[in-house]
């Protein structure tokens, strides 16, 4: 085991303000005071303190041997509330019929949706440029550990979890879909109408149109990149699927990406999840491999390692005992991969 997944801490900071400036994103911007709020956030939801609405839990991965910060990801416990509703678009079929002519068709509509009892989003994943190919995987590491845990906690958790894809962009970071639909409601530039609803969405319902769009009637390209995700987020939504996500037939209503959704208990991480005893043991053969998770003085720990059960004990090779610093009697979590 050389990577391990863990709950944020304020000495996570400089490190996580590092890993923003790679990138271009709201969910953690290259500013430490958004990042530090984020964090002391993330510790209170971590410590129970605040409610389902309010509380949004932020994981790292850590490179152990390099003690570096190489990724991050986010749990919103829920998502679309009366003060804050998840807007989407629902995608919706219409058939038209001529008898006259003879002549008919099955058009898509698109109608806005305001989900004011919203589900749990999982979010925000962000990996080091240069970890995104190595053979540790660590995208799938710091992303399947986000279900550990809510298969850990999941009183704290709503009963459906939403993921919302980032879609294709132009390589000036343009979303086509946006030019052709919300920039004409909102006159607003895609970036900055984004970040705006990170803060405050009430203006989608208050400038989008309350009637069916008809698709027909958008850009082709606007049409083209619909429901689809860019090349980068490919990998994240194939393992998505993998583990029981499916298409909810809605988009998002600035750039169109897909949103998945998957019963919470039906997520394979979360339903193959057991609660086993630590045992200590030397040698032997470790024939399965899985995600482990444990809470220790509120904060969780885990990372994936080979295992094997005997009974409802656990026993790991001696790098994964050393490198979470484990204990003989320990409680943890196991989920196989």
């Amino acid at each position: 085991m050389s990577f391990i997944v863990r709950s944020v801490t304020h000495d996570d900071l400089q490190q996580l303000h590092e890993l923003a400036r790679q990138f271009t994103l709201l969910n953690l911007p290259a500013d430490k005071r958004v990042i530090e709020n984020k964090i002391e956030k993330s510790l209170k939801a971590f410590a129970g303190e605040l409610s389902k609405a309010e509380a949004d839990y932020l994981f790292v991965v850590e490179d152990v041997e390099n003690q570096m910060i190489v990724g991050s990801s986010m749990i919103l416990a829920k998502n679309g509330t009366p003060n804050s509703p998840n807007f989407s678009f629902k995608i919706l079929k219409r058939e038209r019929f001529s008898r006259e002519l003879g002549i008919g068709f099955i058009h898509q509509i698109l109608r806005l949706n305001a989900n004011i009892d919203g589900p749990t989003e999982v979010g925000g994943l962000v990996v080091d440029r240069g970890y995104r190919r190595r053979p540790e995987k660590v995208g799938r590491l710091i992303s399947l550990s986000r279900f550990v845990y809510i298969g850990m906690e999941l009183d704290r958790f709503e009963n459906e979890l939403h993921s919302e894809m980032a879609p294709p962009l132009t390589d000036e970071g343009r979303s086509e879909f946006w030019e052709a639909l919300g920039r004409r409601f909102t006159g607003m530039p895609y970036k900055e109408a984004d970040q705006i609803s990170s803060q405050n969405n009430g203006f989608i319902q208050s400038l989008f149109p309350e009637e069916d769009i008809y698709l027909a009637l958008l850009d082709s390209r606007a049409r083209l990149v619909l429901g689809r995700v860019g090349e980068e987020t490919q990998p994240a939504l194939h393992l998505l699927n993998r583990i029981g996500f499916k298409y909810k037939e809605e988009v998002d209503p600035f750039d169109g990406g897909p949103h998945l959704g998957c019963e919470t208990r039906s997520c394979t991480i979360i339903k193959n999840l057991k609660k086993v005893k630590l045992k200590k043991a030397g040698g032997g053969q470790f024939d399965h491999n899985g995600l482990l998770g444990m809470i220790r003085d509120g904060a969780y720990w885990g990372g994936t390692s080979s295992y094997r059960l005997e009974e409802d004990e656990l026993i790991v090779p001696e790098k994964t005992w050393m490198t979470l610093n484990l204990s003989a009697g320990e409680e943890i979590f196991v989920s196989p991969l």
